[in-house]
């Protein structure tokens, strides 16, 4: 018999404001949240946090985190759950933070929240953590039998941080319909535990559509620090949407690919975003993709401000032993690229991440767009 399956988090609030009923979601949900969150996200948002849980009648208690969602980071968190007695887990801040929040809720046996401060992953929504060595490497996927029961953006924050945060989301995004297209034409298995939906796929789809409309005007808007139409869109498809597309949709080479790099301490300082974009030019190569198609892909990513090129993940095009060992990362076994409708060796790897740069640069120059600039930890 064919299992299809589509999961979701229980609920999703946006909008700007939103934190300010964080409090009054957190309250259908337990009586005693744990606030996880660093330093940095804490110093321009907790007050509102604060101020929410309290005028809910909610305890509020605040612990850090530790930077990384490595094994020992969780473990460190499901202490934390533990010896607060908290009934709920609250992750305020970015996607490391809240893939170590619902690793750590899920071992301590509590609900769990996410209230991300930008739109730079899709992260939120999933029931499956990305769990990175300390020292920055991809390690494993981790699986959990319920998603989120609550995502709440309020997106005048997300608009207040740097839009490259913003613009990394788009990178991670675009990849969903890429890659959903790609599992739903081999009939692999998403990473949901089934068969593609149909609705799972056009979610994909409908975030692609979505931020092709809407990603250069936002990404312009929140260089102002404004909410627009646009924004609200884009945060939409980076966050909610493209949840749910990867979920239950697939992944496929892109993010194979982005966890390729990973092996290589020159990206690490790169957004997840900006290394999946990479992987999503690599997967159309890989595919064989129409020269227009291919051509507008580079021309949009560059204008929006991702890296199309290795040279700008810090990786140079003639550096045939790093691209080897990339190549190898991405074709583990049990790695997404085996969702492909087709095999993939290192060698295809290997093969369309050496020819990318050339061919973007072209690309680039011939749309007078800018010349890829190496990347280093300091760039």
């Amino acid at each position: 018999m064919t299992i299809r399956t589509m999961i979701s988090p229980a609920r999703y609030v946006q909008g700007p404001g939103a934190i300010h009923r964080l409090g009054e979601h957190v309250a259908q949900i337990g009586s005693k949240p744990l606030v996880v969150a660093d330093d940095v996200v804490w110093g321009f948002v907790g007050h509102d946090v604060e101020a929410s849980l309290s005028a809910a009648g909610l305890p509020v208690d605040r612990r850090g985190f530790g930077g990384v969602p490595s094994a020992k980071e969780v473990d460190r968190l499901v202490g934390e759950i533990t010896s607060s007695g908290a009934d709920v887990v609250v992750a305020v801040g970015g996607g490391s933070t809240i893939d170590a929040v619902k690793a750590a809720g899920h071992l301590a046996g509590v609900r769990w929240a996410n209230a991300p401060t930008v739109a730079s992953t899709d992260a939120p929504c999933s029931a499956l953590s990305v769990i990175y060595t300390e020292d920055g490497e991809f390690e494993a996927y981790r699986f959990f039998p319920r998603n989120p029961d609550l995502v709440l953006v309020d997106s005048q924050i997300v608009a207040n941080a740097p839009a490259e945060f913003l613009i990394a989301g788009v990178g991670d995004a675009l990849a969903t319909w890429l890659e959903a297209r790609a599992t739903s034409r081999s009939g692999s298995p998403t990473m949901a535990g089934g068969l593609p939906t149909v609705t799972g796929t056009a979610l994909a789809q409908l975030s692609w559509d979505v931020l092709w409309e809407n990603a250069l005007p936002a990404i312009d808007a929140v260089r102002d620090k404004q909410v627009t139409p646009a924004v609200e869109k884009v945060i939409e498809a980076n966050t909610l949407l493209s949840g749910l597309g990867f979920e239950s949709g697939g992944l496929a080479a892109a993010h194979a690919i982005h966890n390729g790099l990973t092996s290589v301490a020159a990206t690490h300082g790169l957004a997840h975003g900006q290394k999946v974009n990479l992987g999503s030019v690599a997967q159309l190569v890989l595919e064989g993709a129409a020269p227009s198609d291919l051509r507008e892909f580079i021309e949009f990513t560059t204008a929006a401000g991702l890296p199309t090129t290795l040279t700008e993940v810090g990786i140079r095009p003639d550096d045939a032993d790093t691209i080897r060992a990339v190549a190898t990362a991405a074709t583990a076994e049990g790695e997404t690229i085996h969702s492909m409708p087709f095999e993939v060796t290192p060698n295809d790897v290997a093969a369309a991440l050496t020819s990318i740069d050339r061919h973007a640069t072209r690309i680039r120059n011939n749309a007078h767009l800018p010349t890829p600039k190496p990347y280093t930890t300091q760039h």
